[in-house]
Order: C-alpha cells, then structure tokens, then sequence
C-alpha cells in the first residue's frame, strides 16, 4: 500500500502572407518586423505518510521500456502486466462509463502544510502502473484500473455550436472557426485584421505598451509602430512558459527580449489573448452577418508538444481570465469545460490527415507530423486507424520538441551581423540590427536554398548613413554583403541541423515503417528546410510533402477537432513518467541499498522513506478519456482530520527508478483532498474513537475493501485530478499549478 499525502499606418505591399492562391506548396510568409523596431533585448512541511502493500503481485519478468527490456531486482511491488488493450486493426472509440455523481468537491489548494494534525500518516495501496509496450505493432497494453471519462468524447448539445480555434504562436497567431450551420461545416478563418486593407491569414504576436503599462496597440499596429519615447513593443513572450524557462529563471534564453518593468509573461500572454479575442468576436460576427452566441461556444487553444503539464495549465489559466470562456447562463457550472488545450502536433495532424490528395495514407498507415513553427518545432506519429470516413488516428509513440524554430534563424542572423560589425559601432544600435533582421526575414529566410546559394552574395541595406564603407567586413556603398556560404553555416546549418536530428531520433521510436512525413507550420516554408529533409529521408519514407497550408494546419486543424465533437486521436503516448513519493514498510532490498532511509513509526512497524511509486511509465499508451487510479486509506486521529496533499512528480528518465535519489524528478502539483464529504468518512468520525479511524478501510488487518481512489487522467497537453469513492466519480479539478 502506498501513499502520496502529507496533512493538510498604411498597409506594407511587401508582406508576403496575404491570402492569394498558392499552387507550388511553397507557404507564403508572414508580415514581420518593421524597419526600425526596437527589440528589448513557500516551504512545504512534510509529515509521516504511510503506506502497506495489500498483497503483492508476483513480478513480471521485465519491464519493456521504449524498446530496451529493464530487467530488474526482485521486487515485491513490481506491477503485473496489464491485460492486453484493443486491437489496432478496428476502430476505437471511447467507452463513456457511469455518469458521475455531483456530490461536493474535493478542494484544490496550493502547496504548503495542513492545519490539521495525524496521529499516523495516511495510507495508500498502489495500483499496478501504465508501462509502454515493448512493440507499437501489437495492441496497447491497458490496466483494468481504468476509467474512462464520459466527459472527452462528449455528444453534442445542440445542433450548430461553435467552434474557435485560436492558435497562439511564438511569433503570429491566429483565429478559425466552424459550425455545421455556417458554410455547410467548413473551417473559416479570421483574414482582416486591425492595421491593414489587406487579408493577412495570421497576425503578430506582438504588443505595444505605454509607459504606465497599458495596451496601446496589438497585432499589425504594434508590429508595424515606429519607436516612440515611453513605449515598450513585446514579441516572442510564449518562449517563457517553455519548461526549463518555468523549472529555472536562468534558463531562459538571454536573446529573447526583456519583459517590461512590473510585467510577467502571464501578464503579456493574457493581454494579447484579451485583444485577440474581443477583435475576434466582432470579426466572427460580421463574417457570419448573424449575432453568434459566442460564450456557448467550445474553444481550443494550441500550445507546443514540448510543454509539461504546467505550461499548459498556465495557458488554461491565461485564457480563462482573457475571458475565451465564460459563463453563457445561469446554472452554467461547466463554463470551464469548453476550453480545451490541445498539442499542436495533434491539431495539425487532424487537418492533415484528411488530405489523402497529398499524402495518399490508408487505414492502418503510419505518419509523422513535423510542426515547424516560429518558435518551436513539433514531432509527432500517428497512425490512421479504420475508414477515412470516420477518421480516427492513434499516437504512436511520445511526441517531442524544442525550440528551434525560423526565430532563431532571425537571432542567429542578428548575431552573425554583430560579429561582422563588431568595429562598426554605427550599425549596432537596436534599430539598425532590427533593420537587418528585417530585411532577412521577408527576402532571404524562406527562400535560401543553401548550397546553391553558396556563391551568392545577399546583400542588406543600413540602416544608418553613417560609416557606409569598409569592404574587409562586407560594407560596401552602405549596403552589407554577405556571402551565402557564411550565412548556410552560422545561420542556417546549426538550427536546420537540430530539427533533422530531431525527426531521425522520433523515428527510432517507431518500429514500424513511416510512409509520410508531414511539414506544417510557417517554417516548414523554407526551401532550404525542406531540400534537407527529403534529402536526408527520401530513401527511407515514401512521401514528403507540405500542404499549400501549411502554416494554418494547426489552427484548422484545432477548430475541426472541436467541430468533429469527438476524440479523432484516439490515444496518445505518455510523454514523461508520473509518479508518487511515498512511504512502504521495508523490504530486504531496501535494507540492503538504502538502510538510512528505514525508520521505525509508532507502531514499531520499519518503513522505508524517499520511495516512488509510478502511476505512469514514460511511453505508455492510453486512450483518450482514461483515467489511472490508485487506492487510497487514510488514517485520521479525529474528524478534523480530513485533508491531506498528493504530491505528483514527473520524470523525463526511461528507466524506471526505485528511489528519490536515482534520478531527476521533478515536482508537478500538489492536490489538496478533502475527505470530509465521504460518507464513511462521516460515519467514523461521529463515532468517538479515541485512537482514531481509517477511512476507505473496513479490515485493517487484511486490507481489503479500500473505498476512495485518487484517479489521474491525461489529455494530450492537461493533467486532471479525480476523487472516485466506490468506483463512482466524486468529483475532478484541473490542477492549479499558478499558486
């Protein structure tokens, strides 16, 4: 039994992305910045949990982690196998459970320790954990410890709602929309935007602020502003909920401009969601040329693959008080659920595979997804499950990225300038480098086409008049030369380099063959980009190709997912470990390696700290909708006693750990869980026991009958709490990781 609680201006005609037709698959560019744009470079007390097996089962022989068989030391807790999952080769759809009740919520409080006092800790029996399954090409291994929510694959509640996808992009962001009443169901997207006569597919994520810290302009017209005295322009601010920039504020990178004084990224994030949203609902309401209900409607906001569970939840919380979603009536207490974070791989992979003109795919046919955007770049695989028709798709193993985007091409760029005008001081100040950084962005970044372009000289025009000739270092009748093989080398080849490496390594996570390579987003634009790829996999994977919308597949994507009204991935891959700290009675292992950590409680019964306990295996396949559950049995001195804290952790390691101290982990959320409500509970505590009580546990002595669960349910991008109490729902909460 195992335990994780502790006690309680005008339109600019060079911008290249306006809505035309586009007929050779090469994406058309977005606006980008303008000449002269200044770039601003609680303790927790723990108490003594407890936790006793309730009877071990015996082990299996290994555990099969990402591909490689881990054979480990004889160990009494070691999970079963889980029973064999469903068959890929038909369809899977979610299977509602019961209804849940609605009894009162469990509360969620942030971390720190309880009011109340335990004469014991609480106690927990674990559940056998989730491991990934050694072949992707059989069916996925599931415990029967699942419960699979009705609340993912929700039926629709009227006929015509809404749909809004916003993707909100390091650099440009979008809005679409759907409804099966508007343009018999196709996606729509927001074109006209606030600074321009012109259509512009997205929009810069970018906003201009005055001295006392207030909007004074977004999108086009931030971008587009000259540098005026007591403003601050903000771009590229979505890099900081990157998880080592959240994990550790040193890890951020030093290129990225500073925040403005006062100003977190949160603030910056919902500021721009708010400006977007409010233009957004005007917009879809002269679209349409009808009043929409808005507030019903269901919205989905993308973020990277690469966000942990915290990230995501700061953009949930960010959308939430940019009001995305809101009440629309009275009694309306799910306001909350119509604001869903989805992966950008997954929404991308939902537009794409409806393109079989491009990729050719059929059921049972495996495709990798490379979402290459302005700040990130995307990997994930799919593989199409049953008839196009009713189009389903499976993850098939965990999905990646890192920040490597076509922005730090631009900072590079920035960079290799500085380098060659290191003793040109007049071509240094913010508003010259921005002028190159321009000038780089909307003629060169896209179309470079590397080795070939290695004799050819680019050549970019000063900002500043003065100091126009020095021809050792390029400057030549105030333009800067430079040859394309300087730029292949420290622009391009370190940032192409790392996305290759990338899609090779998410291929050795595959067993089974690829037959199409996908490249979305805005980078995928670049021909320098896409030569490299199809020359490094052209021999290995059937079809490479790029949609002529490849920099709006994501958003479209998205706002399809929520059209559709169900799970179209139906399964996903858990992309790290989630575990428990706890407290077990010692085994002759644990005397063996970490006697230190054995310590006798009150009952004079040895227990060995600073254990783990895995709910989740990194790799492993879960459907959408389930819910991992383990069994909980808290002891309380009285009937104050009520409270105590889950802590969860995670772990990006592939090898299964028995200790604290073997390996990173790292702190996720902490889950306050108020027991109070549940009626066996309440039943002991009216009873005067004046050495306390067990709740879920009616034989103490054999174990049996544990009546409340803490279930853990992940989405593609969320982590969700639930309390079940006899097999029943008792209530959820998203996790509030912002206190």
């Amino acid at each position: 039994m195992g335990c994780c609680g502790t006690s309680a201006s005008s339109p600019d005609t060079q911008y290249a992305n306006r809505v035309q037709p586009v007929n050779n698959g090469i994406i058309s560019q977005q606006p980008g910045p303008h000449p002269g744009a200044q770039h601003h470079v609680q303790p927790f007390v723990e108490k003594s949990p407890l936790l006793i097996p309730s009877g071990p089962s015996p082990p299996p022989q290994s555990l099969h982690q990402n591909n490689r068989s881990i054979t480990s030391a004889p160990w009494i807790h070691t999970p079963s196998p889980p029973p064999q999952g469903p068959n890929y080769s038909t369809p899977l759809s979610p299977n509602p459970g019961n209804a849940p009740l609605t009894p009162p919520p469990a509360t969620y409080t942030p971390s720190g320790p309880s009011s109340s006092t335990m004469f014991s800790p609480p106690l927990m029996h674990p559940d056998p954990i989730h491991v990934p399954s050694s072949n992707y090409s059989v069916a996925p291994s599931i415990s029967t410890t699942v419960v699979t929510s009705a609340r993912i694959d929700p039926a629709p509640s009227s006929e015509g709602k809404m749909s809004i996808s916003i993707d909100f992009g390091t650099t440009f962001s979008g809005v679409a929309y759907g409804s099966s009443r508007i343009a018999s169901g196709k996606i729509q997207q927001i074109l006209h935007w606030p600074g321009s006569f012109e259509t512009f597919r997205k929009v810069p994520t970018c906003l201009l602020y005055d001295e006392h810290g207030q909007v004074i302009a977004w999108g086009l017209e931030a971008k587009n502003s000259s540098s005026m005295p007591g403003t601050t322009r903000c771009e590229w601010f979505k890099l900081f909920l990157e998880p080592r920039a959240l994990r550790d504020e040193s890890a951020i990178d030093p290129r990225l401009p500073q925040l403005p004084p006062g100003k977190t990224a949160m603030d910056l994030i919902v500021d721009f969601l708010s400006c977007l949203w409010e233009y957004a609902k005007e917009q879809i309401t002269r679209d349409i040329g009808a009043v929409a209900d808005l507030n019903s409607a269901d919205v989905l906001v993308t973020c990277p693959a690469a966000w942990d569970a915290k990230g995501c939840d700061m953009m949930r919380e960010a959308a939430i008080a940019a009001g995305l979603v809101q009440s629309a009536h009275a009694g309306d207490g799910n306001w909350r659920d119509r604001l869903r974070i989805i992966t950008e791989p997954e929404a991308a992979a939902v537009h794409c595979a409806r393109l079989t003109d491009l990729h050719k795919l059929k059921p049972n046919q495996n495709f990798m997804i490379c979402d290459a955007g302005g700040g990130t770049v995307d990997l994930a695989v799919y593989k199409i499950i049953g008839q196009m028709s009713n189009l389903e798709i499976a993850e098939m193993c965990a999905r990646s990225g890192a920040n490597c985007g076509s922005l730090f091409l631009d900072l590079r760029f920035r960079e290799l300038v500085k380098t060659l005008l290191a003793d040109h001081p007049a071509h240094l100040d913010p508003a010259s480098l921005a002028y190159f950084m321009h000038s780089f962005s909307q003629t060169d970044k896209l179309a470079f086409r590397g080795e070939s372009d290695d004799d050819t000289y680019f050549n970019f025009t000063c900002f500043n008049v003065q100091d126009p000739h020095d021809s050792s270092v390029g400057l030549i009748n105030g333009e800067l030369a430079i040859p394309g093989n300087l730029i292949r080398r420290e622009v391009f080849d370190p940032v192409v380099n790392q996305v290759l490496e990338m899609i090779e390594e998410q291929s050795r996570k595959v067993e089974q063959r690829i037959d199409a390579l996908l490249l979305v987003g805005g980078f995928a634009g670049s021909e320098y980009l896409i030569t490299r790829v199809e020359a490094q996999f052209s021999g290995r994977i059937k079809v490479i190709a790029r949609p002529s919308d490849a920099d709006t597949a994501t958003l479209r994507g998205a706002a399809l997912y929520g059209l559709s009204r169900k799970s179209i991935v139906s399964t996903v891959i858990a992309p790290r470990s989630y575990i428990m700290k706890v407290k077990l009675p010692a085994e002759p292992e644990d005397w063996a390696k970490r006697p230190a950590y054995i310590k006798e409680n009150n009952a004079n019964v040895p227990i060995c700290d600073n254990r783990l306990q895995y709910l989740v295996m990194k790799g492993a396949i879960l459907r959408k909708g389930q819910i991992l559950k383990t069994k909980f049995c808290k002891f309380s001195q009285d009937g104050q006693d009520c409270v105590f804290v889950a802590v969860l952790y995670t772990s990006d390691s592939d090898r299964m750990m028995r200790y604290t101290d073997e390996g990173e982990t790292m702190e996720l959320c902490r889950w306050t869980v108020n027991l109070s409500s549940l009626p066996t509970f309440q039943h002991n505590a009216s009873i005067p026991q004046p050495n306390g009580f067990f709740t879920g546990l009616l034989m103490y002595l054999l174990l049996k009958d544990l009546k409340f669960e803490l279930g853990l349910e992940i989405d593609s991008a969320e982590v969700r709490g639930v309390l079940f109490y006899e097999g029943q729902e008792w209530s959820r909460v998203v996790f509030d990781f912002l206190n």
